[in-house]
């Protein structure tokens, strides 16, 4: 018997379930299909989410040969194979064949290579499918020549319908006493994809006999599927997605966001290394300045990690992540650098000032290396107002203080050294 996923398989658009941007209405992929005009693609996005389906549904509506290749098993023998089957099935007026590979980012340099001639001269269609960003996994020449769609996780409503749909319409479940009380479990660990839904549905209404009555609950969903799934994968995209709203939670200083993404990578199983790393850059890249003991504190926090280990040093990461999301936020330093090596790249290797090289020998004091320098530890307030830049970039700022009251003393102190060469 077919799994209820393969079972409820929409063959049309109109049974398709999400990605209304793309087949709705004026849905781009729609408008493909209506016209006969199809053009190789590529579908980017999450398990679940329709994409191989979609490209049956294509190839279906617009009367195409269908090839259908899994990166994970085929090589280039297997590519020369099915494209040697589409030159055999394009004969007459026959519209060229679709090929379908999935997974194509696991596909090498050389097996991404050997199918670029064919969709050049039109010998296929070509539709990959892939979780992975393309501009990473897919060689540019290909990609080039490839639309390119994002399909998103599927919506609470959307998952919600595909429930009902199978119990109402699925040749099997409608025939059983089944009554949907809860969604919420379901939906839940389905974490929006459609496949691991029917999946859940499937292994709760199993494990009563076909001539029971079963009312689906929230706790039963949890008695069942003991085991929580946690969307999270350390070799994907989901990988950077996480790190990346850590980040920038912790940047729009909210700690409760920044926890709940500290928890996802941790049930996740994320390398708390990884983590504390993280942490140690925002502290100097998104803190900075504004509070200098959050580096202090981001280092001791990896220092401990690697000392503790887990489970206790999600501790240790929740004191560090709670602090840096709280403190007062500049990025002057980041930004100061940055500012700094375009300098650099635009002016090249500018002259060092004399008094400023290094004379370790009589000829290079004949040269006045070293010559009118002065020793600021020698002077009031160990300060002395030398000129430090190469002569070309003179008054040149590169450190703009951000209003914070850390940084509005060290303004204040630059001021009071520099007179207006630091007047922010």
């Amino acid at each position: 018997m077919q799994p209820l996923a393969e079972r409820m398989r929409p063959k049309t658009l109109d049974d398709f379930v999400g990605q209304s941007n793309l087949v709705g209405v004026n849905g781009p992929v729609r408008k493909t299909i209506l016209n006969n005009n199809i053009p190789s693609m590529i579908f980017w996005g999450p398990p679940g989410v329709g994409k191989t389906t979609l490209a049956r549904i294509i190839a279906n509506s617009a009367d195409r040969v269908f090839f259908h290749l899994t990166a994970i098993n085929a090589g280039v023998k297997d590519i020369r194979e099915t494209i040697k089957k589409a030159e055999g099935n394009r004969f007459f007026n026959a519209p060229n064949p679709i090929l379908f590979i999935d997974e194509i980012h696991r596909f090498s340099k050389s097996q991404q290579d050997s199918l670029l001639g064919s969709v050049e001269n039109g010998t296929v269609t070509l539709i990959g499918a892939t979780t992975e960003n393309p501009s990473f996994e897919v060689i540019s020449a290909l990609l080039s020549r490839c639309q390119v769609y994002t399909l998103e996780h599927l919506k609470q409503e959307e998952l919600l319908g595909m429930i009902h749909t199978a119990l109402e319409k699925d040749d099997i479940l409608s025939k059983r006493a089944i009554t949907l009380k809860d969604s919420e479990a379901l939906i839940k660990f389905s974490g929006g994809d459609g496949r691991k839904l029917y999946n859940c549905l499937e292994l709760v209404i199993n494990q009563y006999h076909e001539t029971e009555e079963i009312e689906i609950t929230n706790a039963l969903v949890e008695r069942v599927l003991h085991d929580k799934f946690i969307l999270f994968d350390k070799a994907g995209e989901m990988h950077y997605d996480l790190a990346s709203a850590f980040i920038k939670s912790i940047r729009g200083s909210d700690p409760n966001a920044t926890l709940y993404y500290l928890a996802r990578m941790i049930e996740g199983g994320e390398d708390p290394k990884f983590i504390c790393r993280r942490m140690v850059i925002s502290a100097a890249e998104d803190i900075g300045l504004a509070n200098p003991n959050a580096l202090l504190l981001a280092n001791a926090g990896f220092d401990s990690i690697s000392k503790i280990g887990m489970p206790e040093g999600r501790i240790i990461m929740s004191e560090v992540a709670i602090y840096l999301a709280s403190s007062p936020k500049s990025n002057s330093a980041y930004a100061a650098i940055k500012k700094a090596q375009s300098l650099v790249k635009e002016t090249g290797n500018a002259p060092i000032p004399l008094h400023l090289r290094n004379a370790p020998t009589d000829l290079m004091k004949k040269l006045n290396y070293g010559k009118d320098y002065k020793y600021a530890h020698d002077k009031k307030d160990n300060f002395v107002n030398l000129e430090y830049l190469p002569e070309s970039l003179s008054k040149t700022n590169l450190y703009e203080s951000q209003n914070n009251p850390v940084e509005k003393k060290l303004q204040e102190r630059l001021k009071k050294l520099w007179g207006d060469k630091y007047d922010f």
